[in-house]
């Protein structure tokens, strides 16, 4: 079963360390046959929230509203990528996030978490877990914490530490399961 999965990235700060845990789950999704979209508030600037994309007459609807929805619309699971800043998540990936809905029913998400401490960003984790199934799209039960990541990936995304290739598998072998699985059901119907 092909799969398509979703990175959605929460940074845009100006030396942002993040994106190169981004470039690791890229090749290693691609390693297994699965599409990829990445959704990057840098690339794909939104307004802060006043309406939603759903509320917008959709020729009205500013052109990377429409271009995530598509993106979202598509994917079959979500792979989300936070910082922590101040124990929560980015203000641009809450307000990416809270741009969208019924595109994420029913799809499930997985997290990862970074900072450059020793923490690696489990609390922002924990507060997005709520916002993630608040959306619609509950995220599975294995998170995927980095600490110093400025230390554990190369601007390539390749790991400088083989304890992220080890961690990975397992991660992935569970977003990667309940994606086909959700795909299935969703196939069937979707109870609303």
């Amino acid at each position: 079963m092909k799969l398509n999965i979703a990175i959605i990235y929460g940074s845009v700060r100006s030396d942002r360390q993040g994106v190169r845990s981004v470039n690791f789950f890229l090749k290693k999704l691609s390693e297994r046959g699965v599409d990829t979209e990445f959704i990057d508030p840098i690339k794909f600037p939104l307004p802060l929230l006043d309406k939603m994309y759903k509320e917008y007459n959709p020729e009205k609807a500013p052109v990377n509203m429409r271009k995530i929805s598509e993106i979202l619309t598509k994917a079959d699971g979500f792979l989300i990528i936070t910082g922590e800043y101040n124990h929560s998540i980015p203000s641009a990936l809450k307000n990416l996030l809270d741009h969208f809905q019924g595109e994420y029913f029913f799809k499930p998400s997985a997290i990862v978490s970074y900072s450059a401490g020793n923490y690696a960003g489990v609390r922002s984790a924990v507060h997005l877990r709520a916002i993630l199934g608040e959306l619609g799209t509950p995220s599975i039960s294995s998170m995927f914490p980095i600490a110093q990541i400025q230390k554990a990936f190369d601007n390539d995304g390749n790991a400088l530490n083989d304890i992220y290739e080890k961690r990975s598998k397992r991660f992935l072998d569970e977003l990667i399961w309940y994606t086909q699985a959700l795909k299935k059901a969703r196939e069937k119907g979707v109870p609303y």
